[in-house]
């Protein structure tokens, strides 16, 4: 259990006519030393009775989040703590007796806390005591926990779900805090608050929705506001970083990112860095649109980056599949990733239906949901989605269906990999692959290979309706490096389903 005496200065708990509050120290919840909690707790008596307390404790420089977990007994005896939070310069909120805990940031902060900058020195919870009976006493925890590092956000208190599965979403929507708009009750066009996404992702049954308004940060307050009424859908943070020379998606992280990339990489590597180290996943956004007054900046045009300094990209996107009619059109983002894939980038393909009106009929592209991404996941929760997307193990649902599934593994020399996997083959050496289907009324596989299709493997037609269907296949190796990745068409050779590859470099 480590000492926080060098984090947190001189913790002083003993207050003229006040409870004594002691501190005890915890271990970190993050495990590093850019993290703090401690435990303060005390006992409020009769003599509290319709009075209000103030609790010190420090913050010291460099707080990115403070997050406060309070609890305390006596209800029996109706004992009642109102919680509420004072910096050194202001009053930062209060939630009554409704709030069993909050936290508070630079850019968002729970339902009646104030979001702003976190000053160091003495802040003080407050306590308000309205009923404390004769005789009774109302013992208090606090636990609080200073961040000091930017870590990814989740807005709900746990994951939404501890299994591991298949989960489906959206990773690119838009409201009334950037350029989204949809109907007023009069008709008119008006700024879409943010309450519509999240219903229509809900409608949808979709499982997350990442919200992506332009390089703001404004719509974090009220989607941590919305995630309890929402406690089977993963609200996202996330943004899309919209420069003059290309547009992104950061998922996961809440604080600034300086959008304000010029000529050059330089500045696109200051903010992609700060996204990376605070434990944010970049995605590309619809590389292959044109730039121009159509659409500012929206091709990519961000060249020399490191390797790595993307994690995935949008290679389907709804807008572009409404204003053309097709997954695959040109101005899609299929070329740019194979083009990456090819000079030995590991890239997760990711699709999103760029929607910027919540109220777009759910049978219409660019709806939400119109694609679904699909993520396997160690369990439903910011962590879990951003893990997912790391690993690859990820494919699209061109039509936004609730039950499709597209899986691919392959095993050579006792090791097996799934989709976004490394697998180890000499010349000669043998992989069988594993391609694993559901929900496909009739269509056929296309494995793809270094880009191109591959049409010697005699893949039968695929018909599986509701249950899955397993497909083998084998890949020789030839001593060198390859990807290879598989997509679903319908009959009629659309494009249903879009996987992600899996590596295959040389053994030795």
């Amino acid at each position: 259990m480590r000492r926080l005496s060098a984090l947190l200065v001189s913790l002083s708990l003993a207050l003229v006519a006040a409870p004594v509050a002691a501190v005890s120290p915890a271990s970190s919840a993050g495990g590093t030393a850019t993290s703090g909690e401690f435990v303060l707790t005390g006992t409020l008596t009769h003599a509290d009775h319709e009075q209000y307390r103030e609790v010190p404790f420090d913050v010291p420089e460099g707080a990115t989040r403070i997050s406060v977990n309070f609890s305390y007994d006596g209800k029996a005896q109706k004992s009642v703590i109102d919680l509420g939070l004072l910096d050194p310069q202001r009053f930062r909120g209060w939630g009554g007796g409704s709030h069993p805990g909050f936290t508070v940031a630079v850019e968002d902060a729970s339902p009646g806390f104030l979001a702003g900058p976190l000053p160091a020195g003495r802040w003080h919870l407050l306590l308000g005591t309205p009923n404390i009976r004769p005789n009774a006493t109302a013992r208090y925890e606090a636990r609080i926990i200073i961040e000091r590092a930017p870590q990814p956000t989740e807005f709900a208190k746990a994951p939404l779900k501890v299994a591991a599965g298949w989960y489906r979403g959206d990773l690119h929507t838009h409201t009334g805090n950037s350029d989204g708009r949809c109907a007023s009750q009069s008709g008119a066009r008006v700024p879409c608050p943010v309450d519509r996404t999240v219903a229509a992702a809900a409608k949808r049954g979709l499982d997350f929705i990442a919200i992506t308004d332009h390089n703001t940060t404004a719509h974090y307050a009220a989607m941590r506001a919305l995630q309890p009424a929402y406690d089977k859908l993963l609200l996202v943070p996330g943004r899309e970083i919209t420069t003059f020379w290309g547009h992104a998606n950061v998922f996961g992280v809440t604080g600034f990112l300086d959008f304000r990339t010029l000529a050059g990489n330089a500045a696109a590597a200051r903010w992609i860095d700060a996204a990376r180290a605070a434990g944010g996943v970049i995605s590309i956004n619809h590389p292959g649109a044109p730039s121009g007054e159509i659409c500012m900046g929206c091709g990519w045009r961000i060249e020399g980056l490191a390797p790595g300094a993307a994690q995935a990209v949008e290679v389907v996107n709804g807008g572009t599949m409404s204003e053309t009619g097709s997954a695959e059109s040109p101005l899609q983002g299929f070329a740019f990733w194979h083009e990456r894939l090819n000079a030995g980038e590991h890239l997760t393909a990711i699709g999103g239906s760029d929607n910027h009106d919540a109220g777009r009929p759910l049978d219409q592209p660019s709806s939400i949901g119109s694609p679904t991404t699909v993520i396997y996941m160690a369990e439903l929760s910011v962590k879990g989605m951003l893990d997912g997307l790391r690993s690859g193990r990820v494919f699209i649902d061109i039509e936004g269906t609730r039950n499709r599934l597209l899986d691919m593994t392959a095993r050579a020399g006792g090791r097996e990999v799934a989709m976004g996997g490394t697998l180890r083959l000499n010349k000669g050496d043998t992989a069988e692959v594993t391609v694993t289907v559901k929900g496909i009324s009739e269509g056929r596989l296309a494995v793809i290979a270094d880009g191109r299709e591959e049409t010697s493997l005699g893949l039968p037609i695929v018909r599986t309706g509701n249950p899955e269907k397993r497909l083998p296949f084998r890949w020789t190796g030839d001593g060198r490096r390859h990807w290879l990745r598989v997509d679903v068409r319908g009959k009629d050779g659309r494009l249903l389903l879009v996987g992600n590859p899996i590596y295959v470099e040389p053994a030795e």
